[in-house]
């Protein structure tokens, strides 16, 4: 895979994984924003998905997931504190990491996690007062060239 440049070759690359792939890639992108929401739903969410399983267990971490993004987007609409709307987007991307096949009508699940990503980030620059959102998409482009050569390192 060559260098990821832009979005239009990221989401190409994103498209082209399997879902488990998908699954996996998602958790990488959003495992350096953790810190951003206090919510341990959002780590089962991310074990579920790096293990794997049956569709049931990952259809039970999805509706825990979900119950995650409700449960912060309640939270950061009653307190309009942009913290609180980082922790709601790292909460969407984590559901997007456990999320089927079905659920990919706004692209695969590995963009979906990682534009819910972006938004994290760029929740937590205006908590902060500075600009990170182009610095975690460039961060998005390495960590997907870089498991995109290990599995093709697997393949060998």
């Amino acid at each position: 895979m060559a260098e990821i440049r832009n979005d239009d070759e990221f989401r190409t690359a994103l498209a082209g994984l399997s879902l488990e792939d998908q699954r996996l890639l998602g958790c990488r992108f959003v495992e350096s924003l953790l810190g951003l929401s206090d919510d341990e739903r959002i780590a089962h969410a991310l074990d579920a998905a790096r293990r794997g399983g049956s569709a049931e267990e990952m259809a039970l971490a999805l509706k825990t997931a979900k119950r995650a993004v409700i449960d912060s987007h309640t939270k950061c609409g009653r307190e309009g504190d942009w913290s609180h709307q980082a922790g709601y987007f790292i909460a969407r991307a984590a559901a997007a990491c456990v999320a089927s096949h079905a659920q990919e009508a706004a692209g695969p699940l590995a963009w979906q996690a990682a534009m819910a990503c972006r938004m994290a980030r760029m929740a937590e620059s205006m908590a902060a007062d500075s600009d990170q959102s182009g610095q975690e998409t460039e961060r998005q482009y390495r960590i997907a060239e870089d498991f995109l050569k290990e599995r093709k390192g697997d393949q060998s």
